[in-house]
């Protein structure tokens, strides 16, 4: 993790979200909800909760379990995240290219995620991230005070809630579709730009910033 500088007004920052925007979350959660489920005695539905991955935890499991199981489930869960799911995550193809494209420019990277801070830590030291700064447990509109705050003019991310993010940082969305979110989905948000993936993100902030847009 490169030394976290404070925002200037003229430097590019731009945020990424982190769960099927810069790692493909989906094997690890699968792990976790298995090994859950288990000790739970409960049967859930892994592949409906780990079709569509955003919301915070707790909202995820509130359709399956007892309300007042909810909270501990979830502290559960993130005991068991470490052991089942960081070796079984990678990045998402042309993640580094993407965070590699910010640094070409002399920009800041920001990752701001819903995920519990500790465990998104541990995905971002596995797959080699190099960030600035990591926020989490975060989502929806609450990730637009803490892009406000890092200076970001752009925020990268998968879902509807990302876009209400960035919007709400008075930031420049872009979405990709990797995650459960459809093109319609993301472009009725409000979102601003959509991508096939990440791959395509360096070419396009090349165009962006060529253009004159502001924080290059």
């Amino acid at each position: 993790m490169t030394a976290d500088a404070g925002p200037a007004a003229s430097r590019l920052v731009v945020g990424f979200d982190l769960d099927m925007t810069l790692i493909d979350t989906v094997p690890g959660f699968r792990r976790v909800l298995l090994a859950l489920g288990s000790e739970l005695g409960v049967e859930l539905p892994i592949e409906e909760m780990t079709s569509a991955l955003g919301p915070p935890l707790d909202l995820i499991l509130r359709p399956h379990l007892a309300e007042d199981a909810i909270a501990p489930a979830v502290d559960r869960f993130r005991a068991l995240y470490p052991d089942h799911a960081i070796e079984t995550v990678a990045a998402m193809a042309g993640a580094h290219e993407a965070i590699a494209g910010v640094r070409r420019h002399g920009g800041r990277v920001v990752v701001v995620t819903g995920k519990f801070t500790p465990n998104a830590q541990l995905h971002v030291d596995h797959v080699g991230f190099d960030i600035d700064h990591l926020e989490g447990k975060v989502w929806g509109v609450g990730k637009g005070d803490v892009l406000r705050r890092e200076g970001a003019s752009i925020y990268v991310g998968d879902h509807v809630h990302d876009v209400e993010g960035a919007l709400a940082a008075d930031a420049l969305s872009v979405s990709v579709l990797t995650g459960g979110c459809s093109r319609e989905q993301l472009v009725e948000a409000g979102t601003h730009v959509v991508l096939d993936s990440l791959h395509d993100f360096p070419a396009w902030l090349d165009d962006h910033l060529a253009a004159g847009a502001p924080g290059g």
